[in-house]
Order: structure tokens, then sequence, then C-alpha cells
């Protein structure tokens, strides 16, 4: 194709509107740094070309994680970026930094957005997209907040909607930007019961699928597989809290609400939020922290459901906190609300000194920019995170680890099956990336699954894949830190390896393997 410098008229705007000088300065609320926009290389026109359809885009990403095992958006063309956008809701985001700063992944929790310098490029960067659209469109003049969504943002991205593929193009060009991303472009799937929803109670449970103890609770056949009730000799998770981010907790699970702290228990806490929106405007409302999918509910339950009398299941740290956000509609990050969503929660959950450990049993083939910076700064903030390593419900049965499990600064875990030698589970992802894994499922009997809570009542229901194998490992790692609050996450993540059937050695498709949770909390035992 093609290719042309920008045109004249363009290359004037940036100069004249969008470079800032002693005569045409940003207002700023303290006073900002003179901030030019600096403008490299060409771009190819558009010549009247419509948006690609969307499985012309597919098969551009799909030749990407065939060859590399991931997807950016940085990967493919201005041409493709500004057609997935218009396949969707066309908002864009847009991570920036100033010129010169350094190593921005490893400093992400050090970055102020509101220090001079740095507000004083994103206001820039706003001007240029506002000036280059009223350009496009003179009888259309469009002000920032009539673009602007989802509100401030305390990391160094913002989240715009663009419909011009020149404003693009432009964008990708600018020193200054990091990464541009149509957010709503994601994995599709065709319904909610493939994106992990549904959690009714069973309408009958094997006995063997659960052991009953004080003071009257049912334990998950699968911990035993890892030696999670005998752990329990040494730490129950007291003091420690759990960070998760998911679908939300269910009000009519007392469980996960008025009776969390009953029981055996007692004397701990539960918080729950909600950072998923409805709307995209900067007055979008926030959808509240309850469940609709069910899938966060099970989630919860694994990690930290109550030890009571009652014959509800016992979640793997059963006398740690618990913190929710509810921050996907479903398991699929794959909308902008979404993804806004889960980067909220995860700066939310970042900043707080008390949560040590997150939990996230979600994702998408589909990497996220600033899903990574939220990321990011909860790493550097101390935090030991947690995610699934991907289940093949119906959008994908051949790929690796998916998003975010695949970023270094998680650990990412998947479900395999009983015995040896190893087996992922039937809807399970594995791969290099894969840290440690889980039984999830029983080898002789594929329908036999983990118990967790159901959406109400006692009787429990039954999950799998990565995503229960993910909570259960949060668990985990909340009765080793408990051992010792003072440790750091090295240390804690150091006595999850030295309990795995690996290590030192290192699997290809199951990382350390699997957790042998007494010899995590009580080493030498």
């Amino acid at each position: 194709m093609k290719r042309t410098l920008l045109p004249l008229v363009v290359l004037m705007l940036i100069l004249s509107g969008c470079q800032l000088s002693e005569e045409n300065p940003i207002a700023t609320e303290q006073a900002a740094p003179t901030v030019t926009l600096k403008v490299e290389g060409n771009f190819a026109p558009l010549e009247g070309r419509d948006p690609l359809p969307r499985h012309a885009i597919n098969e551009q990403v799909l030749a990407h994680l065939l060859e590399q095992d991931q997807f950016r958006w940085s990967m493919v063309d201005d041409y493709a970026i500004w057609s997935a956008a218009m396949q969707t809701d066309s908002i864009l985001s847009i991570g920036y930094q100033p010129l010169g700063f350094q190593n921005i992944d490893e400093r992400m929790h050090e970055i102020d957005v509101n220090d001079p310098e740095w507000k004083a490029v994103k206001e820039a960067l706003i001007q240029f997209i506002v000036e280059e659209t009223n350009r496009l469109h003179p009888d259309e003049l469009v002000k920032a907040e009539d673009i602007l969504a989802y509100g401030e943002k305390p990391l160094p991205y913002f989240n715009v909607q663009v419909r011009d593929y020149e404003v693009i193009a432009q964008l990708n060009r600018i020193a200054q930007v990091r990464y541009v991303e149509p957010m709503g472009y994601g994995s599709e799937v065709a319904t909610r019961s493939g994106k992990g929803c549904g959690n009714s109670p069973l309408s009958s449970v094997p006995t063997s699928d659960y052991t009953t103890v004080s003071p009257g609770a049912k334990v998950s056949w699968n911990y035993y597989e890892h030696n999670i009730p005998t752990a329990w000799n040494h730490s129950q998770g007291d003091n420690i809290t759990v960070g998760l981010i998911d679908t939300g907790l269910d009000p009519a699970q007392d469980k996960l609400n008025g009776e969390f702290a009953s029981g055996w228990s007692g004397g701990r806490f539960r918080q729950k939020y909600g950072t998923f929106v409805t709307g995209w405007w900067w007055w979008a409302s926030i959808d509240g922290p309850d469940d609709d999918c069910g899938h966060g509910t099970q989630m919860a339950g694994t990690i930290a459901a109550p030890r009571t009398n009652e014959g509800s299941t016992v979640g793997t740290a059963y006398k740690a906190n618990l913190v929710s956000y509810r921050g996907t509609d479903d398991v699929v990050i794959n909308e902008s609300a979404e993804k806004d969503g889960v980067s909220d929660a995860l700066y939310a959950l970042g900043g707080r000194s008390d949560v040590k450990i997150i939990s996230m049993s979600l994702g998408d083939v589909f990497s996220s920019g600033q899903v990574a910076d939220a990321v990011r700064y909860a790493y550097g903030n101390g935090k030991l995170i947690f995610a699934a390593a991907g289940t093949s419900l119906s959008w994908t049965s051949w790929y690796g680890v998916i998003f975010p499990a695949n970023m270094s600064e998680t650990v990412a875990i998947t479900g395999v099956r009983t015995e040896t030698p190893l087996q992922r589970c039937d809807v399970c992802h594995d791969g290099s990336a894969v840290d440690f894994v889980i039984v999830m499922q029983d080898r002789r009997n594929t329908d036999r699954r983990p118990l967790t809570l159901a959406e109400s009542g006692n009787v429990p229901s039954r999950t799998g894949g990565s995503s229960v194998a993910t909570a259960t490992t949060a668990g985990i790692a909340a009765l080793v830190w408990a051992t010792n609050p003072g440790m750091s996450r090295s240390q804690v993540l150091q006595r999850l390896k030295d309990a795995s059937e690996f290590y030192p050695s290192r699997s290809s498709s199951f990382g350390w393997g699997r957790i042998d949770a007494l010899e995590a909390v009580a080493p030498g035992l």
C-alpha cells in the first residue's frame, strides 16, 4: 500500500494546536511544563475503504496468536485498529507518558497522573483529539466532555470515543502515546452460559464428593488432593485479606453476607464493591457489587466460605478476610466496561495496605494495555496476583495461557485431573506460562468436579476449570501467609514452589505442578 506523509494541514494543526508553546499553553491547575506532541513517521491514507468485517479482523488476531502465542493491538496496523473500533463502541484506551520517562512498567505504582508533567501530556492529547475531530467534522463540533469515557483515571491512560481513522493513525505516531486500543473488541461468545455463568444448587450430591468435618461443614473431595484439611491444623488464613475480582457476590448467599464470620470463621470481615459500570460517559453508573452471573459467588466460596454447622461447603482459607469487587459481567474481559471495571478494581485493591493477595479467575486472549497497567500497579505495591490460565468454554480450546495470566507479574494457575502423569482438565488451558496446577477433575469420572457455594442455601454447586484452580491457590497462599504475616510476596511464592511436586524443575505445560498445602504451611513436617 502506498505510504504518504501527514497532510500539511494536519502537520500545521499539530504544530499550532497541539504543540504547547509559550504562546499557546494548555492551562493546568499547577504551572505545567510546555509539552510538544512529537509526531514520528507517516500513515497510509484510508482511500475510502470501509472498516474490515469481524472475520477479517479475527483472521489477523488468530495469525498472531498461532505465531506468537499472544495478541496485542500494536501487532496490527491502523486500519485494523480503526476497523475494530468501528465494529464495537468506538471507545479507545490511550496510554501515555512524558517524553524520556523510562521503565514505566516497573514504575507504574510510583506515577502520579496529577503531576503537572503527566497532566500536561494527557491534556495535550485530549486537545489534539478534539481539534482533529472538529477539523474532520466542522458541522458537528465536539468538546472533550462529549467524547471522554468512564471519568478520570488514576493511572496513565484515558478512554475516549474516536470514530476517525486519521485520528487513530496520528495517535499511533505520537511519541508520548504508549498504546491505542479499541476497548470493546474481544473474544466473541454466543451466550452467557458460555461465559462461566450459572450457579444453581445440585439436585443431589454424592457422598463420595465430600467429607463432613466439625462443626458440620462439607469439604470438597479435591481438597484432599492437596492436603488442605491437614494444613488447617497449622493455619486457617487468620488476618490475611484476599482481594477477589470477579462477577460479584450473590446477596442471596448468606455465607458470603451476614453469616460470613459465623461458626469457626469468627473475627474476620468481608467487604464488597462494584466497579463494573453501565453506560460509558463520565457519568456512567456503577452496577453494584451483586453477582448476577454466579461465577464470583463460586470463587468467593472456594477462597473463604465459612466453616459452619449447616452443611455448606467450607473455603480453602476459612478465616481469611475477603474483599470482593464486581469488575465484570462474566468471566471474559471483552467489553469496554469490563476492561475499565477490572482496571479500577486492580487499582483499588493494589492501593490497600491490608490486601496481600488478589485472585482473578477471568481473562481473554486479547491483551489490554490499561488492564496490564493496573496489574503492574498492584504488583508494584507488593500484591501476589493469581490469574486463571484459561478455561475453554465456547471460545477457545486450542489456545495456551490467556491474558492477564500470561503476564510476568501474575501467577498463572490451571486445573488438572487426578493421578499421574499430569493431564489438564477437559476445559483447562496449559502452557509454558503456567506456574501451578490444582486438581479439578476426576480422571475416571470427568463429571466429578469440585464443590463450592451455590447462589443460595447450603446445598453446594459444582465448579471447575482454571477459575476455581486459581481461587483455590489464592486460598492456599493465604494459609501460608498467615503463618508469618511479615513475609514478603516472594517469600510466600517460594514456599509454594518448595511445596510443589516438580520444584526445582519445571514442566513445560504445568509449571511447578501440584501444591502440597501442608508442606507449604509447615515445611518439613
